[in-house]
């Protein structure tokens, strides 16, 4: 679980201009060391710098150096790159809510319409619904291309347009303090259901935690709680991504152990990578408790320590029913470790994918503290798949293009990409029978 250690309102973190400017030198530092893609850091950054540097070093607040700073950074067109104070008490509306949206035009102007709404969180909590029209947040005004910031262990008003045309305004809680810690409230991360006579549904929400151990377990409780499905619909739309525990969802789609992709740091080079990924040691089991991690850190160690790239294999896991008859679900909200799970069963033919085209957003990132408790997160490696793809700035096109119409999500409450997936396996079936 996500946690955030509670601190004194962002107005107390005062900053002198030589604290400024340091900061902002340690940024560029911590680029010019570490950024997945040097040649990013060109002339046209550099007018960037100079051109953000006299708003950066004058800014009145913490606030508004923390802005001009993420203004600058914007620069660069990458994901997995940001920069915030350790103490911060406000969350993007990703993280807070649990739901994702999308910008158009509506009766209201233009807007932020939700799409994705995850079981079990804040939104859905709340009573927040897809294709919901957002005003105001807190009583101001949200106009896209703006994004609401929500604060953290406060309750937020949030006003919206229901799907029955109606305003309302209800209280959302995004984070619970427990102890002397801060948790982000998280939706379900797994379900699962019968849709029909042999076919079965799963959703997974995110994939949090490196190893992700316990999202992994309840990702295969939840395909056994299946039964014997001979179809199955994979449900990834709004899911951001995490850690490994995405390999478990990679390693239902085939039952051997196939090689998925690696992630290969900046300061790594390589004169023959189709040669040297051979020779990469291999990820091929998520342990079944959190207990078992420590073996990981002894058998993985020293590739790690020296740069060396691990490629991720599926667990061989054997043959299941529903093999050759799997359909993903993606929108543009699904991305990095779920945009993986995309790529493999596109690259290895193993499922058909439905929606809309994905973010392309996957990298390999940290984050390094740079000073009066800032920090900066920055991606450090590109993933590859294992056939050679970039997927970075690179979104994957389905092979069924459905849009999200959220017009028709208010006004009938249909879900069209479900749907679609849903008639094809039908459809499948009688033609089978005939």
């Amino acid at each position: 679980m996500t946690t955030t250690a509670l601190a004194a309102p962002e107005t107390s973190i005062q900053l002198t201009e030589k604290d400024r400017h340091t900061i902002l030198e340690n940024v560029l530092a911590a680029l010019r060391k570490r950024f997945y893609a040097p040649e990013k850091l060109n002339a046209d950054w550099n007018a960037a710098v100079e051109r953000q540097r006299p708003i950066i070093e004058s800014a009145t607040s913490a606030d508004a150096f923390e802005q001009a700073i993420s203004d600058l950074l914007a620069e660069l067109h990458t994901s997995h790159l940001g920069f915030f104070h350790g103490t911060a008490r406000r969350a993007s509306s990703r993280a807070a809510l649990s739901a994702t949206y999308l910008a158009d035009e509506t009766p209201y102007g233009k807007r932020w319409i939700f799409q994705d709404v995850h079981a079990g969180g804040a939104a859905a909590n709340a009573g927040i619904e897809p294709g919901n029209i957002l005003l105001r947040v807190h009583g101001r005004e949200i106009v896209p291309p703006e994004h609401p910031v929500f604060p953290m262990g406060k309750q937020t008003a949030v006003e919206f347009v229901a799907n029955d045309d109606k305003k309302k305004t209800v209280s959302v809680e995004v984070a619970r303090p427990s102890g002397k810690k801060l948790h982000f409230i998280e939706p379900t991360l797994v379900e699962a259901k019968r849709l029909g006579e042999g076919l079965g549904y799963l959703k997974i929400a995110m994939f949090p935690g490196m190893v992700g151990v316990v999202v992994a377990n309840q990702i295969s409780e939840a395909v056994a709680s299946l039964g014997g499905v001979d179809s199955l619909i994979v449900d990834l739309r709004g899911n951001t991504g995490g850690g490994i525990a995405a390999l478990r969802v990679m390693s239902y789609l085939t039952p051997d152990r196939v090689p998925v992709g690696f992630a290969l740091d900046r300061r790594r080079t390589t004169a023959n990578l189709e040669t040297e990924k051979l020779s990469f040691p291999r990820f091929s089991r998520i342990p079944p408790s959190p207990r078992n991690l420590w073996l990981l850190g002894v058998r993985y160690a020293p590739a790690m320590l020296s740069k060396k790239s691990i490629v991720l294999e599926t667990e061989g896991l054997g043959p299941m029913p529903f093999h050759g008859r799997i359909a993903l679900l993606v929108d543009r909200h699904t991305a990095s470790a779920a945009e993986m799970i995309v790529a493999f069963a596109l690259e290895n033919k193993l499922a058909t994918i439905i929606g809309e085209k994905t973010a392309g957003r996957l990298l390999s990132a940290t984050s390094v503290n740079l000073s009066k408790g800032f920090r900066l997160a920055l991606p450090t490696g590109s993933y590859y798949t294992w056939k050679g793809s970039v997927l970075e700035g690179t979104p994957i096109k389905p092979d069924c293009a459905i849009d999200f119409d959220w017009s028709d999500r208010r006004s009938l409450g249909r879900d069209r990409q479900l749907d679609h997936a849903i008639n094809s396996f039908h459809n499948r079936a009688t033609a089978r029978a005939t």
